[in-house]
């Protein structure tokens, strides 16, 4: 019997990415999608509480869910859709039309999706697909996104899911092509920079609003005792970037100087 995956995503149901993630995955997975109606990017780890959210079939096994975040997807296909005996083996939200790097993930619906399945005790992963201009989607074919996908799913139906509980994988992979790969970097967060990119503009009207635009891709290095690649860097060097994320933001090096502060 095969295994099952559950799919969710920030772009929409219709993304091409999200697609593309279905179809790598469909030989060796029974595959099934809850994905938000419409464009959730940078919706972080939300749910819906002030107004009620509706399943709408799309095709067998799809559905989007109208109008709700990734977060809302996977909290609501495991404790509606799925019973307990038959919940799914892996939650994957991807691919993402962008990078999720650095600090990005705090922002990241698709982060969040992969959030919400380690919250719900499912191994998860965020798959994001670094791009130079989401305009030009349309002929994108994502091949290399598709073939990492399918070797880590592989991989852990083979094996076993690497990490423990409430930690996923964050994967980047760079736009290059397949035979350009140089293989996988298991890599920590590198420090994104952001600048201002909040723009004045004026309605026919003559009312002011601000319309927030993409930050370019800048980091810095974190210094570690470990000294890891980042996964800017790794991904800038052609390399698939993996990171293990944990839910647990305590900050515990901390802990003594603050016990200490405190008197």
């Amino acid at each position: 019997m095969k295994r099952k995956i559950l799919l969710t995503n920030d772009d929409g149901y219709d993304s091409k990415g999200l697609l593309a993630l279905r179809d790598a995955l469909s030989e060796i997975a029974q595959v099934f999608i809850v994905a938000p109606s419409s464009e959730k990017s940078a919706c972080g780890h939300g749910l819906t509480l002030t107004k009620p959210l509706r399943f709408v079939k799309i095709d067998d096994n799809f559905f989007k869910l109208d109008d709700g975040t990734p977060a809302d997807c996977i909290y609501l296909a495991l404790n509606t859709i799925y019973k307990e005996a038959l919940r799914p083996d892996l939650v994957i939200s991807g691919i993402n039309l962008g990078s999720n790097m650095g600090e990005d993930i705090t922002y990241s619906g698709t982060a969040a999706g992969a959030m919400e399945g380690v919250i719900q005790d499912i191994p998860s992963i965020a798959i994001s697909q670094v791009m130079r201009d989401k305009n030009l989607v349309d002929t994108f074919d994502f091949a290399l996104a598709k073939k990492v996908i399918y070797e880590i799913v592989k991989k852990i139906f083979d094996a076993s899911f690497p990490l423990g509980k409430r930690k996923f994988l964050n994967i980047n992979v760079p736009q290059i092509n397949v035979s350009e790969f140089k293989g996988y970097k298991i890599a920590q967060k590198g420090y994104r920079l952001y600048g201002n990119e909040a723009h004045l503009n004026r309605n026919p009207r003559g009312q002011e609003y601000y319309w927030l635009g993409l930050h370019p891709l800048a980091w810095d290095e974190r210094k570690t005792p470990e000294n890891r690649i980042s996964d800017f860097s790794a991904v800038h060097q052609g390399y698939v970037s993996i990171t293990p994320i944990t839910l647990d933001m305590t900050s515990y090096e901390d802990m003594d100087s603050l016990e200490i502060w405190l008197k």
